[in-house]
């Protein structure tokens, strides 16, 4: 069932029940995922490079949030991920604000989200330099991710991060031990004070937290599994619409998998709460949801090139999938884009 259908029928319930809650960047969302390849969007010129036949074909809105876009961004991302991959153990670490601090979240997305990835990789990095083991800088890739399974507002990071560091003094890889990494208990306790303290030097009032907060820290086999997974969540919306079953008197069902059992679950709720469920976790303007950092990051290139050949790794080369090729209905021979207009454009 398709997203905006259901926004169309939903949405005069939704600005009744939610509207003085709903921000700029949710409204914008809501009208891109609305008007996604309908000519309200615009339209693209393609012409057969065979018969020469024109057509004309809506855009796309190209919003992150769109369930219908950014597949593409999706799969070149788990593309260049996979030319980073080591033969090693890889980790993932979940860091999680709890749920007194939900609420200050959603006030200040921006502020909060940010300050959540910077002290979970930062907590990460200090581990990694001081761990007698290991003793060097890690390599990590994080995600922010605002949701549950069942769609409610949950912020937190996923932080991949490959089984070693590098001691770059002595130009050195040191390799971690099988299939721990560092103890959730202990990166739960220096990211719980450090995150306080980021919020009382940023003028924040802090309501009363747990004493013990959570961070799960757990093998996540030899990497290509965990990028995968948060592949499926980069560039597009929090669900798919295959997940969404049905709509019937006036209610919406759709699929999830329970985190705990592995077992595919449903959730029914009003058109209007459905739309509120998917739209809470819309980021921030410009927020960057997926990050790199150390060896993995963009400018430490030579840096990567000296793990890869200390691990003795064959760099192969993966050519990236290109967009689907338009084809002509005429001839069945690809089409070439030609030019794009603007919302209007006839009758401007």
């Amino acid at each position: 069932m398709r997203l905006a259908s259901l926004i169309e029928r939903h949405e005069g319930a939704l600005l009744q029940k939610y509207g003085a809650r709903l921000l700029p960047e949710q409204r914008r969302a809501m009208d891109a995922i609305r008007h996604c390849r309908t000519t309200a969007a615009g339209e693209v010129l393609w012409q057969c490079k065979g018969c020469s036949h024109a057509l004309l074909s809506p855009r796309s809105c190209g919003h992150r949030s769109c369930l219908q876009c950014q597949n593409h961004e999706a799969t070149q991302w788990l593309d260049r991920q996979r030319r980073k991959l080591l033969p090693v153990e890889y980790f993932m670490v979940t860091f999680t604000l709890p749920a007194e601090l939900r609420p200050l979240a959603w006030r200040h997305q921006k502020v909060l989200y940010d300050l959540l990835m910077t002290v979970a990789t930062g907590v990460l990095k200090d581990f990694g330099l001081n761990d007698k083991h290991l003793g060097g800088n890690l390599g990590m890739t994080g995600v922010l991710h605002t949701h549950t399974r069942r769609l409610d507002y949950h912020p937190h990071c996923h932080i991949v991060v490959p089984g070693g560091a590098v001691d770059r003094r002595r130009r050195q890889w040191r390799k971690a031990r099988g299939s721990y990494l560092f103890n959730g208990r202990a990166l739960a306790k220096v990211f719980r004070a450090r995150v306080l303290e980021a919020l009382r030097e940023n003028g924040f009032e802090i309501p009363v937290t747990p004493a013990q907060w959570v961070v799960q820290c757990q093998s996540a086999g030899r990497g290509q599994p965990a990028l995968e997974y948060l592949s499926r969540y980069l560039y597009r919306g929090v669900i798919s619409e295959k997940q969404i079953l049905c709509e019937r008197n006036g209610e919406v069902t759709f699929r999830y998998i329970e985190s705990k059992s592995g077992k595919p679950k449903t959730r029914t709720v009003p058109g209007a709460n459905f739309l509120w469920l998917v739209l809470q976790h819309v980021l921030p303007k410009g927020f960057r949801r997926v990050r790199d950092y150390g060896f993995l990051h963009g400018n430490a290139k030579r840096l990567l090139q000296l793990v890869q050949m200390t691990l003795q790794v064959v760099i192969k080369t993966i050519k990236s999938k290109g967009r689907p090729v338009l084809r002509c209905p005429r001839c069945h021979s690809p089409m070439a884009f030609v030019r794009a207009f603007r919302p209007g454009w006839l009758s401007g």
